[in-house]
């Protein structure tokens, strides 16, 4: 009588364990589904700040240089940018980047300059 009664408070421990070690994987996913949200909004508000600072810039800009428009100014930030992309890029020598052309007409330029290499 005795071993059937440890026989189920062990059957009736294995559950409860296993009830447990449930719990512990579905509060993980949901502290994991959390903290992916949470990077989520912080990236989103990191996005925005950027764009209420680039606003802000080309507001200021146009505003202070007497006869150009914002788009003058826009394309002055992306040219900016794009220069500094290339510096960041090439300042690394370890890095292993290829750097391919990427103009509209370019892909077709690729692959006429790969087939004529072959």
């Amino acid at each position: 009588m005795n071993e059937i009664n440890a026989q189920k408070r062990l059957r009736s421990a294995a559950n409860e364990k296993a009830e447990a070690e449930k719990i512990i994987h579905v509060k993980a996913a949901e502290a994991d589904a959390e903290s992916k949200y949470l990077s989520g909004v912080g990236v989103a508000r990191q996005r925005q700040a950027i764009v209420n600072g680039l606003r802000d810039s080309i507001v200021d800009f146009s505003d202070g240089v007497e006869g150009t428009r914002p788009k003058d100014v826009m394309d002055l930030l992306l040219l900016t940018q794009y220069f500094d992309m290339i510096k960041e890029v090439g300042s690394h020598g370890a890095q292993k980047t290829l750097f391919l052309p990427h103009g509209p007409g370019s892909v077709t330029e690729l692959q006429a300059n790969l087939r004529s290499g072959l």
